[in-house]
């Protein structure tokens, strides 16, 4: 009896005329600016409706964007949406024939999209400062989304997107995945193991181009962060390099052109988290514009940003360049331009770095200075590394089982390209951590003391690639 009721109630829902005070709730989400000619999509949504309806999107000048069926509680994507001129906003939606919402955004020239970067590039450039310049850019672009209020601007890069970047799970992932990397290379460097391991090396490198070529390794050697590759690198091989004669500027070169370029190729380090999530919001934006084609917007929802990155590491032409550049410079000793006056400069005048060059502060200064004392064993910086390197993979490989369906295919391409990008670099920092930690305790190089003190200058070392990152 309840079920016949509950149908007869529906019928008569569904057989009365459309009321549109029924969609008071409609609600239009766009992009938080339109620029001029520029195709954008408007979500429209009814949260509340209890009967589908036509709606009609239209411009405030009259000019239909698109006529659409909207089923109860639910969503419709419109792509293709442009505007000209800033008296045609707001944009409306109409159910019959009444307004029941509008969404006003500011309409701006398509040039100004691009301002933001080259005030950020230039000042980067001018300034040789990094925060301040891209957090110029930021402003500018917070105040053409604010009116042109340049203290509104400051309240909303802090508030709207500062905030919404910190709030985003995968973001807070990537840092904290970065300080703890740091806090690791810390304990590390403070018990002496990357010291060790340099020692352990100093005997095959007794050339200049020995020299050059063991840091390139070393580059090499450490893939999965290019912070923490050059903080490693940089620290560990300067005293072997300076004892070769090799400039700071050529160092500075291999350590830069390696610790990027192999960072970006391998698939296991923290520039893959960043990676995937553009190409993954790449993939959506691609949807959303093949709407009218439902199985390729279908096809490019579902597939896998990690897989697709994979695809991509041969065509990388960049790093993989970058990389063979610095191992044929190292090896055939050939500098050019500013380069060879430095090199020829530290061989002939035993000058490692100009006169009056502002050195950056050395991460072993602002350790421990245990990180001088004779006691480093070269497994105190390598069994860190590998129990992250190892966790990392294990648990790619275990979030990609995880999320494989049970018709799906339990091969290599299918689990790394379903695997949590994000939740493995935290797996592996925080294991990495207490491994080293674990090492500089119970073979008492350190007193907990002195190794959380150590942990925490690793922190601060990390910090300005973190503020970078945000």
């Amino acid at each position: 009896m309840r079920e016949r009721i509950a149908l007869m109630v529906a019928l008569v829902a569904i057989s009365r005329p459309v009321d549109a005070s029924a969609f008071q709730q409609v609600e239009l989400d766009g992009p938080a600016v339109f620029l001029k000619n520029v195709e954008f999509t408007v979500t429209v949504s009814a949260p509340s409706a209890l009967q589908p309806s036509q709606v009609v999107l239209r411009l405030a000048d009259g000019t239909q964007l698109t006529d659409t069926t909207i089923a109860p509680l639910g969503t419709v994507v419109v792509g293709g949406v442009a505007v000209e001129r800033n008296d045609q906003m707001p944009i409306e939606a109409v159910v019959g024939g009444e307004v029941v919402a509008r969404l006003s955004t500011p309409v701006l020239p398509g040039w100004v999209s691009i301002v933001p970067p080259l005030v950020a590039i230039g000042l980067a450039l001018l300034l040789r400062e990094v925060i301040t310049s891209l957090f110029a850019g930021i402003w500018l672009g917070c105040m053409f989304l604010a009116g042109y209020n340049p203290l509104a601007a400051i309240f909303l890069a802090g508030n709207r997107f500062v905030r919404g970047e910190l709030a985003d799970p995968d973001n807070g992932a990537i840092l904290l995945f970065s300080l703890l990397l740091g806090g690791m290379v810390g304990v590390m460097t403070s018990m002496g193991g990357t010291r060790a391991i340099v020692e352990a090396v100093a005997p095959l490198a007794t050339t200049r181009r020995r020299g050059q070529l063991a840091t390139w390794l070393a580059g090499l050697a450490v893939f999965f962060d290019d912070y923490a590759n050059t903080l490693i690198v940089g620290n560990t091989l300067r005293p072997l390099t300076d004892r070769l004669k090799v400039s700071r500027e050529k160092l500075a070169y291999i350590v830069d052109s390696t610790a990027a370029p192999v960072a970006a190729l391998f698939f296991v380090s923290t520039w893959i988290g960043y990676e995937v999530s553009l190409i993954e919001d790449g993939l959506g934006v691609a949807a959303q514009q093949n709407l009218a084609n439902p199985a390729l917007a279908a096809e490019l929802e579902a597939a896998s940003g990690f897989g697709i990155f994979l695809s991509t590491i041969p065509y990388q032409f960049y790093p993989i360049l970058a990389i063979f550049t610095v191992f044929l410079l190292a090896l055939t000793g050939r500098d050019f331009g500013p380069m060879h006056r430095a090199e020829r400069r530290a061989v002939v005048e035993g000058k490692l770095h100009r006169t009056g060059a502002q050195l950056a502060a050395d991460m072993e200064n602002e350790l421990s200075e245990a990180a001088s004392a004779p006691r480093g064993r070269w497994w105190n910086g390598a069994i860190p590394v590998a129990t992250l390197v190892i966790t990392v993979l294990w648990g790619l490989v275990y979030t990609g089982l995880s999320a494989l369906g049970p018709d799906d295919e339990r091969i290599l391409r299918n689990i790394f390209g379903n695997a949590d990008p994000f939740t493995p670099l935290l797996w592996g920092s925080v294991l990495g951590c207490v491994v080293a930690v674990g090492l500089a305790v119970l073979q008492r190089i350190l007193s907990v003391a002195e190794t959380m003190s150590a942990w925490l200058g690793g922190l601060k070392a990390m910090f300005l690639a973190v503020v970078i990152l945000l």
